[in-house]
């Protein structure tokens, strides 16, 4: 789909295209966008009409989360603290995008500081769901689906900590893929929990994501963790079929707790999957069980130290007038910070403190090494593992907010696959009524080649990339 808006741009009119785009969102009621980059986008959309460029995205226009930086847009994370903040610089994934030809529109909303699941935290509103505008579009970033499946951007960036590209990748019914970790580098993506997030693409195929990868990936010197990988090319793999590809499914993933409608789009998208040409059987990861805990530890842990910095006093929200330190601090963090965001920091605070750190985050590090084990187990009998990226279809705005672990609970699929750094793709496979059901493939390090081959596979089967949500429509 990209390809071919490419092609319709640079026979018709960028600046025409971002003008019914930018109409189009200003009318919505997704609420997907919280800043518009209107001025600059139609700018550089009228030298593109006037002499196009090369590049693999030349004319695109591309939707933005708000965590991830962007030099002269608004980057708040969705939080009070952070109002007013204009970034100095780009992050490296926005560098790749430019020089690759890309249009930045604006910026799309997601719970604070990426801590959800639902995109109900933010500072400037819930996000809908295009298929229903009751539901949840999933979190943490839902702007960035729900701007995709409402067709107010033909593809986006968000970033993945524990789920938050695949989870609202499967309420929405689109693709949404999360990368080995180190594979695309963080450098100006504001940090919620160093050791887990990865930024990822969000769009309406599994060939735009190869492309958008094929620009976002790479090595950075300025990200510590950024694997030693330049040149990927992940779009002549998807015409390779899965004939012999063998399909772990694991049963710790199926079964109680899942919706059953889900379940069985699971267990109809295998059966696709093996009419292809695979093969599957039943794995297990056992340590399945301790992931969800573990993991809440770790990503609470590094966010009350990642989230120290923010005090008001260099950028952000600024107390009305100043008085002791102490005073100051606390009262800037306290109008700033929403109720979830300040959770996860009492929390994680609490697991780092003295007499607590063995007990709790030393524990959760060991436990996430045993995750690890299990999937490098399993890999050396299968290919790629296939699930449920969520278990329950989207549900209800206002339906979990106020429930805090069930919310966490909804992550049950998606954390384990962070913790292990691995690759994971969502894609749709069914509905459950009018609400998507995603299904997610899972892959070793490095494996993106493999889960996006599989996933290709699966779509040309299927039409489910083909239905637009009634926002869309």
């Amino acid at each position: 789909m990209l390809n071919q808006l490419k092609e319709d741009l640079l026979s018709g009119s960028a600046e025409k295209y971002l003008n019914k785009l930018f109409e189009k969102i200003e009318k919505s009621k997704l609420n997907a966008f919280t800043t518009l980059a209107k001025e600059s986008a139609l700018i550089k959309a009228r030298e593109f009409d006037k002499s196009p460029w090369q590049g693999k995205l030349a004319g695109l226009p591309i939707g933005i989360k708000e965590c991830i930086s962007t030099k002269g847009i608004e980057t708040t994370c969705s939080s009070r603290i952070l109002k007013g903040y204009i970034p100095p610089f780009d992050a490296h994934v926005i560098e790749k995008l430019k020089n690759a030809g890309a249009i930045v529109i604006g910026k799309t909303n997601m719970d604070e500081f990426a801590m959800g699941t639902s995109t109900e935290t933010s500072c400037f509103g819930p996000t809908r769901n295009p298929w229903d505008l009751d539901y949840v579009p999933g979190g943490s970033s839902g702007g960035s689906a729900a701007a995709v499946a409402g067709d107010e951007a033909p593809c986006t960036l968000g970033s993945d900590t524990g789920g938050s590209v695949r989870c609202p990748a499967s309420f929405c019914g689109i693709v949404g893929l999360k990368p080995t970790y180190g594979l695309v580098s963080r450098f100006g993506l504001v940090a919620y929990a160093n050791s887990l997030e990865q930024i990822g693409p969000l769009t309406n195929t599994v060939e735009d994501t190869a492309l958008l990868m094929e620009v976002i990936a790479g090595h950075d010197w300025r990200d510590s963790t950024s694997a030693p990988i330049d040149t990927i090319s992940y779009l002549p793999e998807l015409r390779k079929g899965i004939s012999g590809m063998k399909i772990g499914i694991p049963r710790e993933y199926l079964g109680k707790g899942v919706d059953s409608k889900v379940e069985k789009a699971i267990w109809d998208a295998v059966a696709i999957l093996e009419n292809l040409g695979a093969s599957w059987e039943e794995i297990s990861l056992p340590n399945t069980r301790y992931a969800l805990a573990a993991y809440y530890v770790i990503a609470m842990s590094e966010a009350s130290s990642n989230l120290a910095r923010y005090d008001g006093l260099r950028y952000g929200l600024r107390s009305a007038r100043d008085e002791n330190w102490h005073t100051t601090f606390s009262e800037i963090r306290s109008k700033g910070f929403g109720p979830e965001v300040k959770r996860r920091i009492l929390l994680g605070t609490y697991a780092l403190s003295a007499g607590y750190y063995g007990r709790y985050y030393l524990k959760a590090l060991k436990v996430r090494t045993l995750i690890k084990n299990d999937f490098l187990r399993v890999f050396k009998t299968v290919d790629i593992l296939a699930s449920p990226t969520m278990p329950v279809p989207a549900f209800r705005i206002g339906e979990r907010i106020n429930d805090p672990l069930s919310l966490y609970m909804a992550d049950i699929f998606t954390v384990p696959i962070n913790l292990a750094g691995l690759p994971a793709i969502s894609i749709p496979c069914g509905f459950s009524g009018n609400l998507p059901i995603g299904l997610q493939l899972i892959g070793e390090h490095f494996a993106e080649d493999a889960i996006l081959r599989a996933a290709q596979a699966f779509e040309e089967s299927t039409p489910f990339h083909n239905l637009r949500a009634k926002e869309a429509a």
